[in-house]
């Protein structure tokens, strides 16, 4: 009896040894190091961000949520609005990688929506600059834009502006504008509408082939690179596989926010932008 208890405890305690160890791999190991930051920008409002600092960075993303982009950032872990979001749920994976990271929330004259106007404004290019600048004083190295969704026009107008940034990457980029939107007439092609021919940065254009969002399509990720003219590097990757939606098709629990590919896709992220940072 003794011997057949004494043989249960030791395939508990292995089990529970392998266990443990599966979770604190898949712990992301900058976590703890996460903390709100809050600056004043040259114009004069305050932007806040979740600043998360590897021991030795090898580049810095500023990441942009898609939809509204407000966050509404209390703590590094209570926001009012996002926590599901693509490249808000895999800010540690983007940490894990490496990569000092800035998950940006809306400025605090914006605090009820951005829309893709205001997204492309030079008033928020000025802001992405000051987040950009706050970042090259933690370390000196490159400054990279990703964007998701709605996400794309801040990081591509960041880029366009090109103060203090070396590269961008878009995600599920807003290639075909809704007819209600004010920007359809100017911009119907949404991001492939803005001038990305003055983009001279290594760019990357991240899809899934099964994005079902009308204006999100993999289909278009040609059109964006034909319009990086100027970019050193323009790399495309098409994205599969992943887990069963749990959302509509243009929400960040779908395809459209590579749901259960997240490493995968920033991987692939980390991967490229480590290829092209000097």
């Amino acid at each position: 009896m003794m011997k057949g208890y004494s043989t249960l405890v030791s395939i508990f305690i292995a089990v529970s040894l392998l266990f443990v160890a599966a979770h604190t791999r898949a712990l992301p190991v900058n976590a703890a190091e996460s903390k709100l930051v809050t600056i004043k920008t040259p114009r004069g409002v305050k932007q806040s961000f979740i600043l998360i600092r590897p021991e030795k960075p090898v580049a810095s993303v500023i990441l942009f949520a898609g939809s509204h982009g407000v966050l509404g950032l209390k703590s590094t872990r209570k926001m009012k609005w996002g926590t599901n979001n693509f490249l808000v749920r895999s800010r540690n994976l983007f940490a894990a990688q490496n990569l000092m990271v800035a998950v940006v929330d809306a400025p605090s004259d914006k605090q009820a929506k951005m829309n893709a106007k205001f997204r492309m404004s030079p008033a928020h290019a000025g802001d992405i600059a000051a987040v950009a600048n706050y970042l090259k004083g933690q370390a000196n190295v490159p400054v990279w834009l990703v964007g998701t969704s709605m996400g794309t026009f801040s990081a591509a107008g960041g880029a366009i502006s090109s103060r203090g940034i070396n590269g961008l990457v878009l995600t599920s980029t807003v290639t075909r504008a809704r007819s209600k939107w004010n920007i359809a007439k100017s911009h119907p092609h949404g991001v492939a509408s803005m001038p990305l021919q003055k983009v001279a940065m290594p760019s990357l254009i991240v899809s899934h082939r099964k994005d079902g969002c009308v204006i999100t399509p993999a289909s278009d990720a040609g059109k964006l690179r034909s319009r990086l003219k100027r970019a050193p590097k323009v790399k495309v990757v098409v994205l599969k596989g992943g887990s069963k939606p749990r959302a509509g098709p243009c929400k960040s629990l779908s395809q459209h926010g590579f749901l259960g590919i997240e490493a995968q896709a920033v991987g692939a992220i980390a991967e490229f932008i480590r290829a092209n940072s000097r």
